[in-house]
């Protein structure tokens, strides 16, 4: 069965919002009437964003806040449970770590970073906006995965466990809230023009731009798919690999140049 069209958001808050899907979002979701809440680390380029929602006719609250500092994201949360839960929320921002061209491995506060701030923030922006749409019986909450979180990559670890944690995350809230009028997406992009896939060490197949990211995924979430992958011929892959046994799925990963770094000698 399809899922019915939902009507447009009036207040729809982005996490992430200064890099590059998050910004596109910004620009894609800004109408007059709107009122959008924007969260960012970058005072100047989330001041440059707002500039450019309020000409497109958008009411726009900036939320400078770095996720990764415990004190503020908690006094953040306390200050999302008192006010009006969003209709949209898009759950976007995110960090990277990979396993590094000698094949060192990543760190231990690489990994608590990325598993942090992709995973356990997104968990708990969730968990404090929750309550109030349950209350309302209504409301919208869109979780920027990964194609990775289908098939975990050998050169980004702790990335794509974040990814597919987010995955299941996602479709356990939509099975459990759609009942009570929420709907959930999972959003599974692939490779994205951005400064994070400027930083990730392999082949970048069917890179695609913030600005189609952005239209595919308002697309996705206006007709309520639980699912919303792109692009098509990578998230084809991806799903395929899956289902593939765990060593065959390796060895392919390995002949596109994923995984294949080897240890530098000592000099």
């Amino acid at each position: 069965m399809r899922p019915r069209a939902l009507q447009a958001p009036q207040s729809v808050l982005i996490t992430g919002s200064t890099g590059g899907i998050g910004s596109a979002l910004a620009h894609a979701y800004a109408a007059p009437g709107r009122t959008l809440i924007l969260q960012g680390r970058n005072g100047g380029r989330l001041e440059q964003l707002r500039r450019d929602c309020e000409e497109c006719g958008s009411e726009v609250r900036t939320c400078l806040v770095d996720l990764a500092d415990q004190t503020s994201l908690q006094v953040w949360l306390q200050e999302l449970q008192t006010q009006s839960a969003p209709d949209l929320v898009i759950l976007n921002a995110g960090v990277t770590s990979h396993i590094g061209t000698r094949c060192e491995g990543e760190t231990g506060p690489a990994i608590q970073a990325v598993l942090g701030i992709n995973l356990e923030t997104a968990i708990a922006v969730s968990e404090a906006l929750l309550p109030a749409m349950r209350r309302r019986g209504s409301g919208q909450i869109a979780l920027i995965s990964s194609l990775s979180a289908y098939f975990g990559l050998p050169t980004t670890p702790s990335y794509c466990a974040s990814k597919a944690g987010l995955k299941a995350y996602g479709e356990a809230l939509r099975g459990w809230l759609a009942p009570q009028g929420i709907a959930v997406n999972v959003v599974l992009p692939g490779f994205v023009a951005s400064a994070m896939s400027d930083r990730f060490p392999g082949p970048k197949p069917f890179m695609i731009s913030p600005q189609r990211a952005a239209r595919l995924i308002h697309r996705g979430l206006k007709h309520n798919r639980a699912r919303i992958a792109f692009p098509a011929p990578l998230s084809w892959g991806m799903w395929w690999l899956a289902l593939l046994p765990p060593d065959l799925a390796l060895w392919l990963l390995r002949r596109m140049g994923y995984g294949a770094c080897r240890p530098m000698p000592e000099t």
